[in-house]
């Protein structure tokens, strides 16, 4: 290196980033508590459903942990990734919920309703906070999007445990899933998707639809419509990702070819 040369820039140390993110989900944890306690305390609630969103949580941080990037912007895990920390938070309790048979009552019902409803209306503000913060990352991109997958789980598999609708409604929570493994199998449909308004508006109307099915006030032949018009929406949408990747990855793959053969697209 001669004199005045700038020096190459340090790499970014993951245990760094790794205090960084503790420090944020050890300071969500009182949020975790209190939404589970109130939940418990209000629907008298065995204690195992405590240790149920615990868990969840423990299995929620390790997973953070797992996959924040060394050089994520900003402190913390950042602002925008606070906020849908924030929504897991209240997410969690809603899970934990699962195979909890006495909160399938209306007061029950309402409860997951209302806490839902607030997690989906927030929705959009932790995207609105990275662009306006300028701390867009894929990791950001990626914790909202998964936290919207368990939370559209966790209401298909509630709205089944209901018996209002039947089980074949658990296929509203599983799409994302399947893509995933289908990515594992076949890595083209691991592929990258661009951002998409038809993919958040559909997220949107699968939530409503099962929040709709999950009503009180909503008799069971409505409930299997909204849930049907749901899941098809979702179904629709997969499906355009699917022919979209699928596409892209034939189209990089002739390329490739045509580069190797050292011929010129026409």
């Amino acid at each position: 290196m001669h004199p005045g040369d700038a020096a190459p820039a340090a790499a970014p140390d993951p245990r760094k980033a790794w205090r960084r993110a503790a420090a944020d989900l050890i300071a969500a944890l009182p949020l975790l508590l209190l939404v589970t306690l109130t939940t418990r305390a209000v629907f008298d609630l065995p204690v195992s459903y405590v240790w149920q969103a615990v868990g969840l949580y423990a299995g929620f941080c390790t997973l953070v942990l797992a996959t924040v990037p060394p050089d994520l912007p900003g402190r913390g895990l950042g602002a925008a990734n606070r906020v849908t920390l924030g929504r897991a938070m209240v997410t969690l309790p809603v899970a934990a919920l699962i195979g909890q048979p006495s909160i399938h009552h209306d007061g029950g019902h309402w409860w997951v309703i209302v806490l839902s409803t607030g997690v989906m209306i927030t929705d959009g503000f932790d995207g609105w906070t990275a662009r306006r913060t300028g701390t867009a990352t894929v990791f950001g991109a990626r914790f909202d999007m998964e936290l919207d997958s368990v939370l559209m789980l966790a209401l298909a598999l509630l709205l089944a445990s209901s018996g209002k609708v039947g089980v074949w409604v658990v296929a509203a929570g599983v799409p994302r899933y399947l893509f995933v493994a289908a990515g594992w199998l076949y890595p083209p449909l691991a592929a990258p998707l661009p951002p998409s308004r038809r993919r958040q508006t559909v997220c949107v109307v699968q939530g409503i639809a099962l929040l709709v099915a999950l009503g009180p006030i909503i008799p069971p032949p409505a409930a299997v419509a909204a849930a049907l018009l749901g899941l098809a929406a979702l179904v629709y949408s997969f499906g355009v990702d699917v022919v979209w990747t699928l596409a892209a990855a034939r189209s990089a793959a002739r390329r490739a070819s045509t580069s190797a053969n050292g011929s010129t697209p026409e």
